[in-house]
């Protein structure tokens, strides 16, 4: 069994910044992909970025240029630095961790942006 607990949600004003954690505990292998989604009131769950233990990442459009997703592979640990918010920013962001074939979720953690 995985473990996944987020930290770091929370209101920020617009143009402000927020850095997500998610740490890991449980069955934990070395081939995995880790990553954050979210989902917006009303929306369906979308993608934000992820990244293999290798460190490969991939973004979507929307955050490019903003967000960067980053990992500790010692402490199981993914963080996403969100930069340059903004109120479309605003759902409850979901840690993410497959392996195995399995796909396993945080709680998620909400962000709000708003002035």
């Amino acid at each position: 069994q995985v473990q996944l607990v987020e930290s770091g949600g929370g209101l920020v004003q617009p143009g402000g910044s927020l850095r997500l954690s998610c740490a890991a505990s449980g069955s934990i292998f070395s081939i995995k992909v880790m990553g954050w989604y979210r989902q917006a009131p009303g929306k369906q769950r979308e993608l934000v970025a992820v990244i293999t233990s290798g460190s490969d990442t991939n973004y979507a459009d929307f955050v490019k240029g903003r967000f960067t997703i980053s990992r500790d592979n010692a402490k199981n640990t993914v963080y996403l630095q969100m930069n340059s918010l903004k109120p479309e920013d605003t759902a409850v962001y979901y840690c993410y961790l497959g392996q195995r074939g399995m796909n396993y979720w945080g709680k998620g953690t909400l962000v709000t942006v708003s002035s």
